[in-house]
């Protein structure tokens, strides 16, 4: 039977929609409105442990029992190509929202260090897709160090960007507000191409 071929970068690009920072900006820059920098520098950093914690739970978890139930790898490797294209495709249907006017809107009174878990990392951060993708990943690197690893370490670059994208989220979305969303989109068809491949390849996979 053919392998499982998740690679490396394959990984990255479909974690990185379904965690990375493009869908932050936003959300980060309207809770931290008029707060100062140490403030949204705290708000960003708890935010980032309170993701990092869940995902790692919610990997180790959801791993055990995908092992428990015994899903073959070649039914695991089709459900993240469903993942990434329905995920994907969302993206590319929301192309039409266009990003808020942040200058414009009103004052709000500084917000409590408690939205950092909800809504920031939950469900801003980790969505409940890019939990399911995360579990998956762990499922079929089972026991091998080797893969564990690579997907602990694409998780916690792609949390890294994160933090540094709310660190600088003012600025980023003044400057290249727009271009984000053209890359969104793009990010969007590519995905959805690739999420099309996976299936079909773990079609051929079930029926070798």
């Amino acid at each position: 039977m053919p392998e499982v071929e998740f690679g490396a970068r394959k990984m990255f690009l479909m974690l990185f929609l379904m965690l990375g920072p493009i869908k932050i900006l936003v959300p980060f820059v309207s809770i931290t409105n008029n707060c100062d920098t140490r403030f949204r520098r705290r708000m960003a950093r708890r935010a980032i442990l309170f993701s990092a914690a869940a995902l790692a739970i919610a990997g180790v978890l959801g791993r055990t029992m995908l092992e428990n139930f015994e899903i073959s790898l070649p039914v695991l490797s089709m459900t993240g190509g469903i993942i990434l294209f329905l995920v994907a495709l969302r993206t590319v249907l929301e192309q039409s929202a266009s990003l808020p006017d942040t200058s414009t809107q009103p004052s709000r009174p500084s917000p409590d260090l408690r939205l950092a878990l909800t809504p920031l990392a939950f469900p801003t951060i980790v969505t409940p897709y890019g939990i399911a993708a995360v579990i998956v990943f762990a499922t079929l690197a089972g026991g091998r160090q080797a893969e564990g690893l690579t997907v602990t370490v694409i998780v916690l670059l792609i949390l890294a960007m994160d933090w540094a994208a709310m660190i600088f989220a003012e600025t980023i979305l003044k400057w290249i507000g727009t271009s984000l969303q053209v890359l969104a989109v793009v990010l969007g068809v590519t995905q959805a191409a690739l999420g099309l491949q996976i299936i079909l390849h773990s079609l051929n996979m079930i029926a070798w």
